[in-house]
């Protein structure tokens, strides 16, 4: 039902200087959609879009971004997914219990706190133009990140309520949580929970993206140059693999940037 990620949305104030920054983050260059009430820029990647969208005159999108700002601030606002009948999916999610609305072309969703649409996607989406090499672009993000306070629900309502294919389930008592990876398409939905807090009916929150790079250091050294705060690149949790913390993303929201798995070895 729910084939991949479509695109995040990322809320936010100021919107030149967030797209600003996004397109020194990304390395790509933006598509301006100013419409209801709302200015967008969209950055198209290999296998989602990033969204960033302030309010900028009267309309519904524009109402819909404030209300949003007021209540929870600058940082990511929905996640959109990919479904190939949207009056299917969207009938069969309201049957399993969970407040859908249809809004345009798409259906809105909440659930567990957060704001998700259902959409046909962006069909025949290129990435958008690099701004120089294209091998020092960003070419897709790896995961988006969600808080929980209860796995259990999130298992309820993301695995058997949304459909979403569940990967891993898994507790590390190191780390101090236990973490759930669902694969949308070619990335990840993560909901990691702490192991320590107790179990709560507080809603989810989305906590961060994850970008991938296809040479670590090298985009290390780019984003350094153009004036981000960044950690050192240091190992990730998977073998072989490198990441760092961009810790001034645009609109506050938490950012790694890792290179994906290595390829195994041939046999």
């Amino acid at each position: 039902m729910i084939t991949a990620l479509d695109h995040v949305a990322v809320a936010v104030r100021g919107f030149e200087a967030a797209v600003d920054g996004y397109r020194r983050l990304l390395g790509r260059e933006p598509e301006l959609d100013p419409r209801d009430g709302a200015a967008r820029a969209w950055f198209h990647l290999s296998n989602m879009a990033l969204e960033v969208i302030a309010p900028s005159g009267e309309g519904p999108a524009g109402e819909r971004v404030r209300a949003r700002l007021e209540a929870a601030g600058e940082g990511v606002w929905i996640c959109a997914f990919q479904v190939a009948d949207l009056e299917a999916a969207s009938r069969l999610l309201a049957r399993r219990g969970l407040e859908t609305e249809p809004v345009a072309a798409v259906t809105r969703i909440r659930a567990a706190g957060l704001d998700f649409v259902l959409t046909p996607g962006r069909i025949g989406a290129q990435p958008s133009p690099a701004i120089g090499a294209e091998a020092a672009a960003i070419p897709a993000l790896d995961h988006v990140v969600v808080g929980t306070r209860n796995p259990e629900r999130a298992l309820a309502i993301y695995g058997a309520k949304f459909g979403l294919d569940l990967r891993l389930d898994r507790a590390n008592p190191q780390w101090g949580a236990r973490q759930l990876f669902f694969r949308l398409g070619d990335a990840v939905f993560e909901v990691g929970a702490s192991l320590k807090a107790p179990v709560s009916d507080a809603p989810d929150r989305f906590s961060g993206l994850a970008w991938r790079a296809a040479d670590p250091e090298a985009l290390h050294a780019r984003l350094a140059a153009a004036g981000f705060d960044l950690s050192q690149v240091r190992a990730g949790r998977k073998p072989g693999t490198k990441v760092f913390t961009v810790r001034d993303a645009p609109a506050g929201v938490p950012t790694i940037v890792l290179s994906a798995e290595p390829a195994p070895e041939p046999a």
